[in-house]
């Protein structure tokens, strides 16, 4: 995978984005009960009761290197996927602050492979909250060639991911950890703000805030479906578009069919005016003979 090449040949040593306190209260090291052979290598130990224990050390440098890599894209190039409620928050808050797209709840086929569809994107890197609820997306994004960073667990796949950034992607105070630092990071590589020091927003703002009234509509009313109010024109508008194109298109066609139909008439007639000659000709002839 591209990214995950660019980031061996790079090697470079990390220090902590935020204290190691605050990583290990956000549980964002605590993953499941279950690993997949994929994620064996980003596991630090196996705990008492059963749960895997990440490598906080990892979890770090690819956090980092996450940021680092969205940055080398444009926000409105950037699209986040978050099928849960807890990663929707927090991925509306960084999608607010960086400017990306966010597309919340359950993803719906054909979003990045129809252009038929209102809801058709065509971003140019993607972020995933969880690739086993959102593995639609991904799919996807690998049919189409746009690259993947995947917020993974112990238990995920990491199949057409082409940046792993294992962590707990489930908990509330973990997912909130995860878009601050990225929100953070991002806009420090962007150049935009300068140092830590400069990033007003609190922890707490991607952990308590208030969860925005689109994402709470799409989970509830729209029952997980993205909600049209989400993309840049209305449903309505652009079916309205596409009609007026389709008769458009077919008025076209009907005039090409009639330019055609003219000029294979035009052509028959002067076949015939031929063909006239051509009997007007003979019977000359014959009369000739006849003479």
């Amino acid at each position: 995978m591209e990214i995950e090449n660019k980031s061996k040949e790079k090697n470079e040593k990390v220090g902590l984005l935020v204290s190691q306190d605050i990583y290990l209260k956000s549980g964002i090291h605590i993953g499941t009960k279950i690993k997949t052979g994929e994620m064996k290598k980003f596991i630090y130990r196996r705990r008492g009761d059963g749960l895997y224990i990440l490598d906080l050390k990892s979890i770090n440098e690819r956090l980092l290197y996450a940021a680092k890599e969205l940055a080398r894209y444009e926000p409105e190039d950037i699209l986040v996927t978050a099928s849960r409620i807890y990663s929707a928050s927090s991925a509306a808050m960084f999608c607010k602050l960086i400017g990306a797209r966010l597309y919340p709840g359950r993803f719906i086929p054909g979003v990045l492979t129809n252009p038929t569809r209102f809801d058709f994107i065509e971003p140019k890197i993607m972020l995933v909250s969880d690739p086993r609820s959102e593995s639609r997306a991904v799919e996807e994004a690998g049919k189409v060639g746009v690259p993947v960073l995947a917020l993974c667990d112990t238990d995920n796949s990491i199949k057409n991911i082409d940046w792993v950034v294992p962590c707990n992607n489930k908990g509330r105070r973990a997912l909130a950890l995860i878009y601050y630092i990225l929100a953070r990071e991002y806009l420090i590589s962007k150049g935009i703000i300068a140092s830590h020091k400069e990033f007003k927003y609190r922890l707490r703002d991607f952990e308590d805030g208030e969860v925005p009234q689109e994402v709470i509509d799409i989970f509830k009313a729209n029952k997980g479906k993205p909600g049209k109010e989400l993309f840049g024109k209305k449903k309505e508008i652009i079916e309205e578009e596409t009609e007026k194109q389709s008769e458009k298109e077919l008025s076209e066609k009907q005039n090409e069919e009639k330019v055609l139909e003219q000029e294979g008439d035009n052509g028959k007639s002067k076949e015939d005016n031929g063909k006239g000659k051509e009997d007007n000709g003979k019977s000359k002839e014959d009369n000739d003979k006849e003479d």
